[in-house]
């Protein structure tokens, strides 16, 4: 039976005007699913027509800890009747709090407080050329930067232009040079590329846009070694893989790896504002200097205010341990899908890329019929959906969403 209606294959008129009033007058850079949705509580939203769904997407792990948490909620309330912004001109009294919480959360010296992933990580790249021509004496205009194929950092020029997508790349360039790409997962190859002017090494631990592609054991300890040995920074963009995700705090966390920059976003600001950050010691991040780099609402008081509560729900580690346990029975329910609908899966706590048998549709078309079942997901490349329940689902509500999508390719 539907989650939703008792005749799927119906789109209610509210919900059909809706999205046609959305494709007028909206810049078509999206091909989201025909739903429009009104509310949310935890795993579950509820759309203008008041049909119900569980969220499996969590808003590529902005919403880790699930829709109107109440101590998110709380926690943004109290700051709106307060201080909502200063800009970085002035400092304002949730700021030092937040940046102390979060940097012992990662174990790190100094937080870099932006507001998006992309900033977050444009700034990362900033960062490591700056150190690679103060501290470690690459000449001038000539540091390198080395990226792994198939990932995803962002919507920027300078980032696509080192992303092999060609939907991502494509009519957008001519694209900022500086970066050599190396086959994800090859250690030896990443070792290669590296010369004399190489100042980072910037990777997922997990490759989330391209399908949550996880990558060999012992892949990213070869990479801080490796970087250690070459004087390098390794740079671990966490932005989708951070912050419980993977059961984990950090998916570095996985191979008892420290980056010496962690890259966070999303579920830093609970699905509330946008927050992100990058987090390092004063060695690295201590290169910055007045005037260098700034952001107007980067670090603002709401922001703060809703990142310290996250950072403290995160410090007490129950919503990794949660994610860890649920992932488990994740990865048995999937196993035992395939070779009936899934060709094959990888998943890490409440975190998976499922490739789906190409006979049986594209991602999109799966991800349409599970709209019809009640279940909100996501495609990605050709057939392969990918599944990222907010960390707060219920073992109950994980299960009713698997068995509809094994409802699905049956």
């Amino acid at each position: 039976m539907s989650l939703t209606t008792d005749r799927p294959d119906v789109t209610p008129q509210r919900t059909a005007a809706e999205v046609a009033r959305a494709e007028e007058r909206t810049a078509h850079n999206y091909h989201p699913l025909p739903v429009v949705l009104s509310d949310a509580e935890g795993a579950w939203l509820t759309d203008v027509d008041g049909r119900r769904f569980l969220d499996f997407l969590a808003g590529y792990s902005a919403l880790n800890f699930g829709h109107g948490h109440p101590r998110l909620l709380a926690a943004a309330h109290a700051q709106l009747d307060k201080l909502t912004l200063t800009s970085r001109a002035f400092v304002h009294d949730r700021f030092a709090d937040f940046c102390a919480a979060l940097g012992d959360l990662a174990g790190k010296e100094l937080v870099l407080p932006m507001n998006t992933g992309a900033e977050a990580v444009e700034t990362a790249l900033k960062v490591a050329r700056k150190w690679g021509y103060d501290v470690k004496g690459v000449p001038a205009d000539t540091a390198r930067i080395i990226v792994a194929a198939g990932n995803f950092h962002g919507r920027t020029t300078t980032i696509v232009g080192f992303s092999d997508d060609p939907d991502a790349r494509g009519g957008f360039g001519p694209f900022t040079p500086g970066f050599d790409i190396v086959p994800y997962g090859d250690l030896a190859a990443l070792e290669a590329a590296i010369t004399p002017s190489t100042v980072a090494v910037l990777v997922e631990p997990i490759q989330g846009e391209g399908g949550v592609v996880i990558p060999p054991e012992g892949y990213l300890r070869g990479i801080r070694e490796v970087c250690t040995r070459e004087g390098v920074l390794f740079v671990a963009d966490e932005i989708q893989a951070g912050l419980g995700r993977t059961g984990r705090t950090f998916a570095c966390d996985h191979e008892d790896v420290v980056p010496d920059l962690y890259v966070l976003g999303k579920a830093l600001g609970g699905g509330v504002v946008p927050v992100s950050a990058v987090v390092g010691d004063r060695d690295v991040l201590g290169v910055l200097h007045p005037g260098q780099h700034g952001s107007t609402f980067g670090g603002n008081p709401l922001a703060c205010a809703v990142g310290l509560e996250v950072v403290a729900m995160l410090a007490t580690g129950e919503h990794q341990r949660h994610a860890d346990a649920l992932g488990a029975v994740l990865a048995d329910r999937l196993g035992a899908m395939v070779g009936n609908g899934v060709v094959s899966f990888r998943s890490r706590g409440l975190w998976a890329g499922v490739d789906i048998d190409p006979a049986l549709g594209t991602g999109r078309e799966v991800c349409e019929r599970l709209l019809s079942r009640g279940v909100l997901a996501k495609d990605t490349h050709g057939s392969t959906i990918r599944l990222a329940p907010p960390l707060v689902i219920s073992a109950d509500d994980l299960h009713r969403g698997l068995d509809h999508l094994e409802e699905t390719l049956r």
